[in-house]
């Protein structure tokens, strides 16, 4: 795939290469696989999400075997439970809720092997009316996603139902995902995110996107320079919940039981090192990737859409400025984008939602198969399927199971620093990511490596979450720390803080196997490049290419690099993109030279 990757990023003009053997675009149907019945035209649709697990014996339509693990939870029905049952079925539902970090999605009317029973009207209300007394039970909502009769060899219409459980928030643990916001400069990218997060249409002037910007000169361009925050709630009944209603960020974290981050990125190519930067840093759950219906795939969307597939992150597209063009131009843009993703270097499977059934459907695809893409067309003036994006965005479920996460929180404490800032009355605060472990008010970590390669003790002071007093931060969450009087001028970007028993590893030079994406002549030792991995971003020399002279676009090698400023703190495995000018690659890191093994001479030593 990282060979492949490079057509995105060369410098082609629109170039695609057809499908090859990339299955054509998903066609959204009701997503239970149900059969259709043949006097209905309105179940007509291809089944999408069960396709592959659907078997047209005895006209019985199926889903997958319901799994153990996840949070996917299959009843027939639930009628009239004895109290033994019901507190069976109300643990049941906590472990499905745990599965899914606070959300689970219960299948009624399904049989434990996938078949679709259905249950009678008078049955799926008791049913119903049994879930939302277990959800009380357990300190969650329901809301029911959809209804679909299924009707196989029988005269009583028998309804299945898809509903989402979600707790209600209690002390801060809400659900949390990070959406990076990518596309080229003026698709629309900061104005939709107004619209979401404000509430209120565009003028057709960009009035909507006014709150998002952190500069004067991004007030009058209207371009995104810097890297800002947006937020985005949805409390347990998946209502929305944003500054229309709540005026504060804190009001909003207090209603919402998950909250959407909106990182918003900057579009133009001047700024590339700054979405690069938000794209590595800040680990994204997904990437939504915005484009402008009249423009279609023009200067940076190409290029963004390869930093998310080369940094494996799941992707969605949104079309906007629907309501500037014509129906033949919005079908032609999503033509010229399907092309683009069924590309050999892409392989995914664009998926156009057009009604909430879709969106359901898309948003639990998009979980379980990496390749499917669903395609929004929307409007942020008219507000034009605004709607279907919100569905999609309240349903979708974290990448990473409570399994995942207790693994993380086990491990020592780490901090990535992304953000330095002096606040008054205050003193110095940092903002950055909690890779591993917990933080909490109080504790004393080390920050570091400064130029010499040595750390810093300080006391942790107060932790905010979305602009929000909190008292304990767990693996995975993004978060501002007070540091007190700690010196500022000690902190840079990039930098770690961890536990005083972690021994990190600082070097000057580490090994990575990297694939040439792009590269106008030939890549040798001596050649300087910018290096991003993780949070770190520094400029290093190639001091050596293992097995070859020179690399060209596309080829492969263990290269070793070494930095120029300082010594940095990183981990074998981790992700290694890397530019200079037209010069893109990426790769891993796959071996580290810590400082003891490589000290640096003492006119090396002064220059840093």
């Amino acid at each position: 795939m990282d060979a492949l990757v490079s057509d995105l990023f060369g410098s082609g003009n629109g170039h695609s290469s057809g499908c090859q053997g990339v299955s054509s675009v998903v066609k959204p149907g009701n997503g239970f696989g149900v059969a259709p019945k043949k006097s209905s035209t309105k179940s007509k649709k291809g089944k999408t999400r069960f396709s592959r697990s659907f078997k047209p014996s005895n006209n019985t339509p199926y889903l997958p075997p319901e799994a153990e693990e996840g949070n996917i939870e299959y009843k027939l029905k639930l009628v009239n439970p004895t109290q033994y049952r019901f507190e069976h079925l109300a643990t049941q539902m906590k472990w499905r809720l745990q599965e899914g970090r606070g959300e689970a999605v219960y299948q009624i009317g399904v049989e434990d092997n996938g078949m679709l029973v259905g249950l009678s009207e008078e049955d799926m209300r008791a049913s119903l009316k049994t879930l939302h007394r277990l959800a009380e039970k357990v300190g969650a909502d329901i809301t029911v996603l959809r209804e679909r009769e299924v009707d196989y060899d029988s005269d009583v219409p028998h309804k299945i139902a898809e509903v989402l459980i979600r707790k209600v928030p209690d002390d801060q643990q809400f659900l949390d995902l990070r959406v990076a916001v990518l596309g080229n400069v003026d698709s629309g990218k900061s104005t939709l995110l107004g619209v979401l997060t404000q509430g209120e249409l565009d003028n057709g002037r960009g009035r909507a996107r006014l709150n998002l910007f952190r500069h004067l000169h991004e007030i009058q361009t209207g371009r995104t320079s810097s890297i800002s925050f947006e937020i985005l709630g949805f409390n347990s009944k998946g209502e929305v919940v944003n500054y229309s209603e709540s005026r504060t960020a804190e009001e909003i974290c207090e209603s919402a039981s998950k909250m959407i981050t909106f990182i918003d990125l900057a579009g133009h190519h001047k700024y590339l090192k700054t979405t690069i930067f938000g794209l590595t840093s800040y680990c994204p759950d997904f990437a939504m990737l915005v484009v402008s219906a009249n423009t279609g795939v023009a200067g940076t969307t190409r290029e963004h859409l390869g930093l998310a597939m080369a940094l494996k992150v799941p992707i969605f597209i949104v079309i906007t400025k629907v309501d500037l063009c014509t129906r033949a131009t919005v079908e032609r843009t999503v033509r010229q984008l399907e092309r683009v993703l069924k590309q050999p270097g892409c392989n995914k499977v664009p998926m156009v939602v057009s009604n909430t059934d879709d969106a359901v459907t898309a948003a639990q695809q998009f979980a379980q198969s990496p390749s499917i893409t669903p395609i929004f067309t929307l409007s942020s003036v008219t507000g034009e399927s605004l709607d279907l994006l919100k569905v999609f965005i309240n349903i979708i479920p974290p990448l990473s199971n409570s399994k995942e996460q207790e693994e993380l929180m086990q491990q020592l404490t780490e901090f990535q620093v992304d953000e330095i800032y002096s606040v008054p009355e205050v003193g110095t605060v940092v903002g950055g990511t909690l890779y591993s472990g917990i933080c909490r008010e109080g504790d004393n970590l080390v920050v570091g490596p400064t130029d010499s390669g040595r750390f810093h003790k300080l006391t942790i002071g107060s932790i905010q979450r979305n602009r929000s007093a909190c008292r304990v931060l767990r693996a995975g969450q993004a978060a501002t720390l007070a540091l007190g009087d700690f010196d500022r001028t000690l902190l840079r970007k990039g930098m770690v803080m961890v536990s005083p028993e972690m021994d990190p590893t600082i070097c000057w030079m580490f090994e990575a196997e990297i694939v040439l994406l792009f590269h106008a002549k030939t890549f040798h030792k001596g050649f300087q490049v910018t290096v991003h991995i993780g949070n770190v971003r520094q400029t290093t020399t190639v001091e050596a290419v293992y097995g070859k002279e020179e690399l060209r676009t596309g080829e492969k090698a263990v290269v070793l690099f070494k930095f120029m400023k300082h010594p940095e703190y990183l981990k074998e495995g981790a992700k290694v993109l890397f530019r200079q000018g037209v010069t893109k690659g990426i790769g891993h890191v796959t071996k580290l030279q810590p400082i003891a093994q490589y000290q640096p001479s003492q006119r090396e030593d002064v220059e840093a």
